[in-house]
Parts: C-alpha cells; structure tokens; sequence
C-alpha cells in the first residue's frame, strides 16, 4: 500500500468513499478531517489508484512511539475485497502487529480478515460492536435512501428547555479531560486522558457548566469527526442535560458542513431513545472496534 501525499488525491478519495456510505463512514469522516486541514495529522493508504479495493487511515509514524497506546494507535479501515484487504493488512509497513492497536470501521465483515490475522501475527482480539448513529441532516446531504421508510418522531428533534439561570452552555477546556476520562467507558488511564486533552484542543466540544462553574454534562469528538465521550455528572443525570449538550453541538457542526455521527452500546437503552428523539438514525453495518494486544 502507498500514501496518498496530495490535497487532489485526498479529495477524489472523500468523493469516492461518499458513494460507499455507510459502509465507509469511519473512513470518510476521517478523510473529511484530513481535507480541511487534517489536525490530528492522520495518513491515508491505499492498495492502488484511483481504483482502490482498500483504504487505511493510520497515525503518522513519528506518533506512533508508545506500544501500548491504543488510543494513538488507531486505524480506520474501508474496503471492497476482503481478500485484498487480508492481503493489506498483513504487511508490517501498513499496521505494526507489535503494538498494542486499535482497529475502527463501519463494516462487521472484517472481523473475519482480523481473526485471520490474529492466527497468523499472535495476538488476541476482542471485538465491541455498537449501534451506529447519522443524524438526519447528515443523512439527507450524504446518504439520502437511508431515510426511504424511517419515520421519524413528531417532536422536531429538538430537546425540552433546561434552566438557563442553573446551566450555562459552554465549551470544554483542557483542564477537564480529567473529569471525561473519569466517566468515559473506555478510558480513565493516563493514556486516556492525553488522548481526550488533544480531542479538546483539536475539535468543538459542547458543555453544560453547573452552579459551581464547572462541566456537569459534556460532549466531544474524535480524530474521526464522530461524537464521543459524552457523560453527566451522577448527581444530575435524568434532566435531560446530555440531551441540550448534544443537540447544540450537532447543530454547531451542521452549521461548519462536518459529517456528524455517533455510536452506543447496545445495552444503553436511554441514549438510543434519546438518539431517536434527536433524529439521529441507525445505519446498517453498526460500529466495529477490534482491540488487539500482541501475544
């Protein structure tokens, strides 16, 4: 596989993985980040161009330097030919089996390629799927038969209204990733938290200050453009205040033209109705992540 080193190449590959949503979503999203000025320094391969089978976005190497940061260590993978992409995947030039790595797409089928994989580089895998969200504006720009037979609640996606005078949307500072890392599920170590500080530096985040001039409810996004790490403080959840945080944060990146999507856990029953209510749709294929550790 070979970079993909001019701004044109970029682009054609955006326009090109547009017409493969939602299969391509973690890739597209990223590769839209890339085009408007790539801040988190991303890298994208492909087998051969124009024609591509497979696409992977990967951290430059110079980032790369600590085995065990998973968080860094991060690829977003599309492809059109699982052979190919078996084939791609097992040179060492393209993912470096020796870290501790995640891997990130839009479609299930590749657990096959890595489970191959893992048989053959030694290490251990554990997959987490999730349901994956588009809001409806994303949706109607990008991918407009996803909505062919959705109906979508009467209320206009719009959350009910919170206490101004308690609650003051804001955003978040770096000094807080502390405070994400401590309620995100797939965080609270220092790796962790370094990556949440470079979120909050590099892309919008939305939060509610409480009483006491501090985040009782957040939202972030990722290297990927998708919504993360959102949380309530325990003493003021179920008032509706990660429902207002969201909300304004997808209208803030509609507004900049962002693709915006998210994903959660197939046991959260509240956050999907909450999904629901704010018009953001499932999409097939679902969030994939495959976690892998070196033998």
């Amino acid at each position: 596989m070979f970079p993909l080193q001019s701004a044109q190449m970029l682009q054609t590959l955006e326009r090109s993985l547009r017409k493969s949503l939602p299969e391509s979503l973690k890739v597209y999203g990223t590769v839209f980040h890339m085009n408007q000025g790539n801040p988190f320094n991303r890298k994208a391969l492909v087998d051969k161009w124009p024609d591509f089978n497979t696409v992977v976005i990967r951290p430059q190497e110079q980032e790369m330097i600590d085995d065990l940061d998973h968080y860094t260590n991060t690829y977003q993978i599309y492809s059109k030919d699982l052979k190919n992409c078996q084939k791609c995947l097992g040179s060492p030039k393209v993912i470096n089996w020796k870290q501790h790595l995640q891997i990130q797409s839009s479609q299930p089928s590749l657990n096959e390629v890595i489970q191959n994989l893992a048989a053959t580089k030694s290490f251990q895998v554990k997959q987490t799927q999730c349901i994956l969200y588009m809001t409806a504006e994303t949706i109607k720009k990008l991918a407009p038969s996803l909505l062919e037979g959705k109906t979508l609640p009467p209320t206009g996606g719009k959350p009910k209204a919170i206490c101004q005078e308690m609650f003051k949307l804001s955003s978040l500072d770096v000094t807080h990733a502390a405070l994400v890392n401590k309620f995100w599920h797939f965080g609270g170590n220092e790796r962790s938290q370094r990556f949440i500080e470079r979120c909050i530096q590099t892309f919008p985040t939305f939060c509610l200050l409480g009483p006491e001039g501090i985040p009782v409810s957040w939202n972030l996004m990722d290297y990927t453009g998708e919504l993360r790490m959102a949380g309530t403080m325990p003493e003021y959840r179920a008032q509706g205040l990660i429902t207002h945080v969201i909300y304004s944060h997808t209208v803030s990146l509609n507004q900049l033209g962002f693709p915006v999507y998210s994903h959660v856990d197939k046991n959260n029953k509240m956050m999907q109705k909450m999904s629901n209510r704010l018009h953001h749709i499932s999409v097939p294929g679902g969030w994939n992540q495959w976690h892998c550790v070196p033998l």
